[in-house]
């Protein structure tokens, strides 16, 4: 029995390779009248909509006009734990921790509220048109259950894990090395593979985990080599003097991890902000990857992430919200706080390396390019599709939009949860965020003179 066939029309953005190794413009293609051929929950082919309509004659047409058909955006380091203190009054990252995040992560021992809040988080993340993610859960396996199932019944590509501290937290969300191997091990066993989820071994950060726990926790992962790896690297200056405080006999931050066989290919490090040079080589040596959190940086004050600088020295970078310490769910709204910190490092990104970052950049950092993040044949029918007129300020900037660039940065730089005319996940459209329809909950028409600018 053959698999049903939906053609989606629209614009069609194509970032078909790496446009910081690349000139931009030609690391992408652009479909003005395009379409994107799904075959259950796989990507069948992008073309010309003519041409893609007369080879396909009998399959399902959803025509979204002159929205935007991109793949669903990736958010390559996140803790859903904090979605409900998001936006929380400010102070330094250990502050913020004892005041905000370690009392709500309390929370999560309750299996009911775990659940009510991985399922309000997903949901705000398709909302805004993010398909993947990779997320910290906290301390009590209740708090993974809750997250994988979530995300299973929506059926998303996800990455997360049992969050490991045997140190400098409150009673209650500290465990030991043997637990955090021990039920670690039981978590990964029930859910890596399963569906579209993946375990990530999860220590907190050096700080917060004695070198026991990290070595049991290099050990978890060398059994497991196919499983990522996530925490946090060298996000504050204060952070920093206080791992060489605790490990005064390690070279530098890294070497916290390092020494206990934590660095390597799938090693996610979030934010990785004040790295010494060898660190810096160490990382593109190993294969790990850095995530950039933008808006958590500017909210708590961390730093400014050179992403140019990274991407020159061939590291690999995600982009990511961290949510709660970021201060947004939406990808769209993270991209706008990269180039604006790009801007203060002195580089201003093309809006084709923003877009790569926020799909294919963080589904690499994840190891998962072959599945998520691109347009090409055969990976995940994840999809995100992009009203470029949401709002009238947007609107009347795209009026005079002469290049597809000049069309998709005003939704990049001003485009929130209103931009998100449809989202697929694995082939299948969301359908909680369009109340009615074919072109999406927010769609419209475009003004002309928006349809004329982008007859490129």
């Amino acid at each position: 029995m053959s698999k049903t066939e939906t053609l989606l029309l629209g614009q069609v953005l194509d970032i078909h390779a790496n446009p910081f190794e690349l000139p931009p413009e030609e690391a992408a293609r652009h479909e003005r009248r395009g379409a994107v051929l799904l075959r259950g929950g796989t990507i069948a082919e992008t073309g010309p909509a003519e041409k893609l309509q007369k080879a396909h004659p009998r399959a399902q047409v959803i025509d979204h006009g002159d929205a935007l058909i991109l793949p669903g955006f990736v958010d390559s380091h996140a803790h859903y734990p904090q979605t409900a203190i998001i936006a929380s009054w400010g102070k330094r990252l250990i502050d913020w921790l004892n005041s905000y995040t370690f009392p709500e992560e309390m929370r999560f021992g309750d299996p009911v509220y775990a659940a009510e809040i991985a399922n309000r988080y997903l949901d705000l993340l398709l909302a805004h048109g993010t398909t993947s993610v990779a997320s910290f859960c906290t301390i009590h396996p209740s708090s993974v259950t809750a997250f994988f199932e979530a995300a299973e019944a929506r059926n998303m590509a996800v990455a997360a894990g049992r969050t490991c501290m045997d140190r400098n937290a409150p009673d209650g969300l500290r465990d030991d090395a043997k637990s955090a191997y021990d039920e670690s091990k039981a978590l990964l066993e029930a859910w890596h593979g399963r569906g579209r989820g993946i375990y990530a071994i999860t220590p907190r950060f050096s700080p917060t985990s004695t070198p026991e726990q990290l070595e049991a926790l290099g050990s978890l992962w060398n059994e497991h080599p196919d499983c990522p790896m996530q925490t946090h690297l060298s996000e504050q200056t204060d952070e920093v003097a206080w791992v060489r405080e605790l490990y005064p006999c390690k070279r530098d931050y890294l070497d916290t991890y390092e020494a206990h066989g934590l660095l390597g290919p799938g090693a996610m490090f979030g934010h990785a902000i004040w790295l010494t040079d060898d660190e810096r080589a160490r990382l593109r040596a190993s294969g790990a990857a850095l995530i950039h959190c933008p808006t958590s940086n500017t909210f708590i004050g961390s730093g400014i992430f050179d992403t140019a600088r990274a991407m020159g020295e061939g590291q690999i970078v995600g982009l990511a919200t961290d949510t709660g310490g970021g201060s947004n769910f939406s990808m769209l709204h993270t991209m706008a706080a990269a180039y604006e910190i790009g801007q203060l490092a002195g580089s201003a990104l093309h809006p084709a390396q923003l877009l790569w970052l926020a799909t294919e950049g963080s589904a690499r950092a994840m190891r998962a390019e072959g599945r998520i993040g691109t347009l090409r044949p055969g990976t995940d029918a994840d999809l995100v599709v992009l009203d470029l007129a949401s709002t009238p300020a947007i609107a009347q900037r795209v009026a005079r939009a002469e290049t597809i660039w000049e069309a998709v940065f005003p939704t990049i730089m001003m485009g929130d949860d209103r931009a998100i005319a449809a989202v697929y996940v694995a082939g299948a459209r969301h359908e909680a965020l369009v109340p009615g329809g074919e072109g999406g909950g927010h769609s419209r028409e475009l003004h002309p003179l928006i349809s004329d600018s982008l007859g490129l």
